[in-house]
């Protein structure tokens, strides 16, 4: 594997200036990271990416989750805090009502579902989460859905679809330089690992606030 394509130093380079160069706002900004890629041809279904990864410090933003399920588990979820429990009665109501349909699979940031119920889903809602990236991570009816849920909520997903390009949130624009630069890392460590030609695919990597101007993160010279 080719070494990270961005220095520590240059990563905390550029949050420092990120922060600095962003206005104050009446609500707490999503840190934003943009990775532009190059010698990737996305009209290859090997070219496009759909990975999760875990990051080492949690996005201190609401990331809000959907449990698909009957029984236990669904009472189990709900008391885990799901911010939306669904059950059979609901796919087959969603499947009726496209509209809806859309509206969950957009308001929602991840799902996990019963695995008993994965069919259904893909037969009911599938068709709105696929394209989203954002089919359910099936879980035996047994699982431990509060710690699953609790990882869950520390997952960014990355995407390559129509364009070379990937864009995730990394953080908050009060959380310490130190714990973003970890999270900015763990990200462009996980795209590296998914390119054909590792770094060497990385044409450049951005960083910006919600509302703030793009600062770009220099890249380590070969």
């Amino acid at each position: 594997m080719n070494p990270l394509p961005l220095a520590k130093e240059n990563v905390m380079k550029a949050v420092e200036e990120m922060k600095k160069s962003s206005s104050k706002r009446n609500f707490k900004q999503s840190v934003e990271l943009i990775v532009r890629l190059r010698d990737v041809d996305v009209k290859k279904s090997e070219s496009r990416i759909t990975e999760t990864i875990e990051l080492p410090n949690p996005i201190e933003k609401p990331i809000k989750g959907c449990v698909i399920a009957s029984g236990d588990l669904a009472v189990r979820a709900k008391a885990a805090g799901a911010d939306l429990v669904l059950g059979r009665e609901d796919l087959d109501r969603l499947s009726k009502d496209k509209k809806t349909a859309k509206k969950t699979a957009s308001n929602y940031d991840f799902f996990i579902a019963e695995a008993p119920l994965m069919p259904l889903i893909g037969k009911t809602i599938g068709a709105f989460l696929g394209p989203r990236g954002k089919m359910p991570t099936p879980v035996p009816p047994s699982a431990p859905i509060e710690e699953i849920i609790k990882r869950h909520r520390k997952l960014v997903r990355i995407r390559v679809r129509d364009h070379p390009m990937i864009q995730c949130r990394v953080g908050t624009e009060d959380m310490p330089d130190e714990k973003i630069v970890e999270n900015i890392q763990t990200v462009i460590g996980g795209v590296e690992a998914k390119l054909e030609r590792g770094a060497r695919n990385i044409a450049s990597v951005v960083l910006k606030t919600a509302m703030g101007a793009p600062i770009k993160i220099a890249m380590a010279k070969e």
